[in-house]
């Protein structure tokens, strides 16, 4: 076999190894889907009628206009919320020593890293699934066609793959699981300072500034162009450029770090 085949038979050997940890502790991935699904619960039936009420051309009263609204907030907050879980993972096989013996066995280096990577992506999809079924049930009436959905679940993917493997790198640098499973509470968070539950037009001047720039915008932008229209272009390539950039710096800082650590 070559190096290719290699690599992906290893690979596929350490996502059985990271399917089989989800399955053995289902109790973490039930928490990481129920965080976003809180707080969808909890904004649309809680906040739903007075919050909706700002949204330009909202209906006085009715949480569908405002479910609509923060739905592509959600999905992000899920994503974010998996990226935390792949941190501690990653740390925790740093800090327990089973790299070391990894690197003692003939399997591909990329093999490792690859495993994490593709294990929380198939956990991101079952919270992206999840957190729309909830949403459908609540009332969500998306107007999207069969092309955009193909979009959003492409832009979705994107996003997961660049977020994974960011916080893989900061898995690695983390000293141990506890400081890791801190590092990427800020990407949960950044919704909120950005269009993922409120207009950005109605923040202070300052604020405003920090969530129309900041990476989850245009995210958020283009997901709720996509699912209700309309669809604007410079989000779509912000949300793009955006993602590319995060995966980019994740995978060569994480394969930096990889080399390095585990070479100390």
């Amino acid at each position: 076999m070559n190096h290719l085949t290699y690599a992906l038979r290893d690979s596929a050997t350490m996502l059985r190894r990271n399917l089989r940890h989800m399955v053995r502790y289902p109790s973490q991935t039930l928490m990481l889907i129920g965080l976003p699904l809180l707080f969808l619960l909890l904004f649309v039936y809680v906040f739903g009628a007075t919050m909706g009420a700002g949204l330009p051309g909202a209906r006085a009263g009715d949480r569908g206009d405002y479910l609509t609204f923060i739905t592509p907030g959600v999905l992000v907050m899920a994503v974010a919320s998996v990226s935390v879980s792949t941190a501690v993972s990653v740390a925790a096989d740093m800090a327990g020593g089973i790299i070391d013996r990894f690197r003692t066995m003939a399997i591909a280096k990329v093999s490792v890293l690859t495993g994490h990577v593709l294990g929380a992506m198939i956990q991101t999809a079952l919270a992206l699934a999840t957190v729309f079924g909830v949403a459908f049930l609540l009332g969500l009436e998306p107007a999207a066609s069969v092309a955009r959905w193909w979009g959003l679940a492409a832009l979705l993917t994107l996003l997961s793959f660049a977020m994974t493997w960011f916080t893989v790198a900061l898995g690695l640098v983390s000293p141990n699981p506890e400081t890791a499973s801190n590092w990427p509470m800020i990407f949960v968070l950044l919704p909120f300072v950005g269009s993922g539950f409120v207009p950005v037009q109605s923040m202070p001047a300052g604020l405003r500034w920090f969530a129309e720039y900041q990476p989850f915008t245009p995210v958020m932008n283009a997901c709720r162009g996509l699912l209700t229209g309309p669809l604007d272009g410079a989000d779509v390539l912000g949300a793009v450029g955006w993602c590319a950039a995060i995966g980019s710096v994740g995978y060569l800082w994480s394969r930096h770090l990889y080399r390095t650590r585990a070479a100390t």
